[in-house]
């Protein structure tokens, strides 16, 4: 099968817990008619022991049933070659690998290895870390192994002290992923991001806003009295209603006019984003001369009050020149830590 249909919505039970649970999500997914792939967890990776961790073999003659009932083809995580030799048995159509094993080289090169010479799609999560680099490495993998169709699933990443979310988007993050493997289609699972489903239509809206290629998202017939993530799943007919309120936007136009408008304020950010570099680069060569006469007067790079004055005097501007706070936060750290490293270079002569 082709995963590249869009937007491709995957949506199913965040654990397989009883046949009629299974049969009953999945018809009612069915009966959308936006959802074009079904899934279930039948291996449950939990933090702690005694946590209901899945059913494991038990519940592939359910998916089986399903499939068969609606005509829509099944999706399991798989996280160990034993996995997948049981899911190939069972018929199973699509296969994701999880942030848990994302994260681990080892283990994504044993189903790398179990998955050659198989013509099946596989999705990849994002690490439970932060760790582009992990994740291109787990596409790599797979890859060399020969997998033709492979997609992406953005999912959030585990942040000490967050409490937005139950795991942060980092949207900058899956934002240059899609720059750097453009060729792959990528998915969000806003379930995992939210952790509830108060904000799980806002994550969604966003994630089509950035032009992602479709959704995975936690269903149940029962959400309240689910075993496994009951606070995000949502009923089938939630789903439905929640799809139908996106704001869903194609990615290009063949308006002419509408081309012709978008490349002339283009060209506008072009000049500006050259002036920026300019400038910017001018600011560096001042923090050289600054780090020149710290080193002839023994004085230390870092001078926090200087740095609080530039915070004050930015966050003072802010509202009239329209920037956020977060903004300017990360972009004067970003500037900062660059003049840090100037005039420690100079400090060392370098």
């Amino acid at each position: 099968m082709s995963i590249l249909n869009y937007p491709l919505i995957i949506a199913g039970p965040c654990s397989a817990e009883t046949e009629e649970q299974v049969l009953q999500t999945c018809i009612g997914l069915a009966a959308t008619k936006k959802v074009q792939v079904l899934r279930a967890g039948i291996w449950k990776p939990r933090t702690k022991p005694g946590s209901f961790e899945g059913l494991g073999l038990q519940a592939f003659p359910w998916l089986q049933q399903a499939k068969k009932i609606t005509g829509l083809p099944v999706a399991i995580e798989v996280a160990t070659p034993e996995h997948v030799e049981h899911a190939l048995r069972y018929d199973i159509d699509v296969f994701w690998i999880g942030a848990r094993t994302t994260v681990n080289p080892f283990t994504v090169q044993s189903i790398a290895d179990a998955l050659r010479g198989v013509h099946v799609p596989v999705f990849i999560k994002n690490p439970v870390n932060p760790d582009m680099e992990l994740w291109i490495g787990a596409v790599e993998r797979m890859e060399r192994a020969g997998i033709q169709q492979i997609g992406l699933i953005h999912r959030g990443f585990s942040v000490y002290g967050n409490t937005d979310y139950r795991n942060a988007p980092v949207w900058s993050l899956a934002i240059e992923i899609k720059r750097r493997m453009q060729h792959l289609p990528m998915l969000c699972d806003p379930s995992h991001i939210a952790g509830r489903r108060s904000t799980l239509k806002a994550i969604a809206q966003q994630a089509v806003y950035l032009n992602m290629d479709g959704l995975m998202v936690e269903t149940h017939i029962d959400p309240d009295n689910a075993l496994s993530d009951a606070q995000q799943q949502i009923t089938p007919e939630s789903l439905l209603q929640l799809l139908n309120q996106l704001q869903w936007r194609s990615s290009l136009s063949n308006e002419q006019t509408f081309i012709n408008a978008l490349q002339k304020l283009r060209e506008q950010i072009d000049y500006i984003d050259d002036e920026l570099l300019m400038l910017l680069s001018q600011r560096m060569q001042i923090a050289d001369k600054i780090g020149v006469y710290k080193k002839e007067n023994n004085v230390a790079v870092l001078q926090m009050e200087r740095w609080n004055n530039i915070l004050e005097r930015a966050y003072t501007k802010m509202k009239s020149l329209n920037l956020s706070q977060e903004f300017l936060q990360k972009y004067f750290e970003a500037v900062h830590m660059e003049s840090i490293q100037h005039q420690t270079n100079v400090m060392r002569n370098i």
